[in-house]
């Protein structure tokens, strides 16, 4: 009777176990110059959520705005592994591991995404001024930890994902890393996982796509991850928003946009989409650190009365109406 219930168990157990492993409803895809999400064609739109790991509060937040979002037709959010600008959190070990306190905090993230249909960019390498790059890193451990990010998203079946290799090509230009080998070092662990490289010039043979910094390859898709108005006073991610930059520790101007700015950042994202290019807005309403942010919440209408990104939704949603995944 004993061994009976032992087999039960463990039977159940194995049962259970590999439930988890196959837990994943949606498998993002590429195929020629199309996205896909299930086998469906797919536009990438979303929003740039690049501090989400910043703490157990910020990541909580996110997910719990994500039906609002697809409200407004918002398919895709963006997560940095080592956060964007002020974040400094070090999403990777020395040895190039994942930290298992923010992989975890990503795992909610991408779960609760795949359940609602939606897609995840995963950044890996966020070099910068950031405090969270390691000074010691040469090639080898930038590969790894690209290479340990796939390793991980594979064994948790997290298939809802496009891995943003090193942001704005940052670690390219400062340490050298070349995003080619980067993309190889992801493929080397599961090919079917997509890759994208983020540097000034065409994506390389090795990426399934080009985004945001990329040139627009003719034979790959193109995704712009990181939309902003393009004619802030000063430049929005610099003057705009960073008048001292070597003595910021957060932004200015936080979620505030003038008529002019919202209307251009509307007018590039319906002309970005009519193209069959994905768009996501980025702002410093949504990245921001505290005690201001991250800001999950939409916000208001982009005032400094009413900061926030709501406006941006707004317009989205009358181009393109509520997502609703198949």
């Amino acid at each position: 009777m004993n061994q009976l219930i032992s087999k039960v168990f463990c039977i159940a157990l194995l049962l259970l176990t590999v439930s988890e492993v196959n837990a994943g409803k949606y498998v993002f895809s590429v195929k020629g110059t199309k996205t896909y999400l299930n086998g469906q064609e797919i536009l990438v739109v979303g929003l740039r959520c690049s501090n989400a790991l910043y703490s157990e509060e910020a990541t909580k937040d996110l997910i719990a705005h994500l039906d609002e979002y697809k409200s407004y037709g918002v398919n895709t959010i963006s997560v940095f592994i080592m956060g964007s600008r002020y974040g400094n959190f070090k999403g990777y070990l020395e040895d190039a591991s994942l930290n298992p306190l923010y992989a975890k905090r990503m795992a909610k993230i991408i779960k609760a995404a795949d359940q609602k249909g939606m897609i995840v960019v995963v950044g890996c390498l966020y070099w910068g001024g950031s405090t969270a790059k390691w000074k010691s890193w040469t090639q080898h451990e930038a590969n790894k930890a690209v290479a340990n990010t796939v390793t991980w998203l594979k064994k948790n079946n997290f298939r809802n994902v496009l891995i943003d290799v090193d942001n704005e090509g940052m670690a390219m230009r400062e340490a050298g890393f070349d995003p080619a080998a980067l993309v190889r070092a992801a493929k080397a662990v599961d090919p079917s996982f997509v890759v994208a490289t983020n540097f000034k010039g065409f994506p390389p043979a090795e990426a399934d796509l080009g985004i945001h910094f990329s040139e627009p390859d003719p034979a790959k898709p193109y995704v712009e991850t990181e939309g902003t108005p393009t004619n802030a006073p000063g430049g929005y991610w610099s003057k705009y928003s960073r008048p001292d930059p070597e003595n910021a520790v957060n932004y200015t101007n936080i979620g505030v946009y003038s008529p002019e700015m919202k209307e251009n950042q509307i007018q590039i994202t319906r002309e970005y989409i009519q193209k069959g290019w994905g768009y996501m807005c980025a702002s410093t309403w949504l990245q921001c650190v505290p005690p201001y942010g991250p800001n999950a919440d939409p916000g208001g209408n982009g005032t400094v009365g009413s900061p926030g990104i709501r406006w941006w939704l707004e317009a989205l949603k009358e181009m393109r109406g509520p997502y609703n995944p198949s």
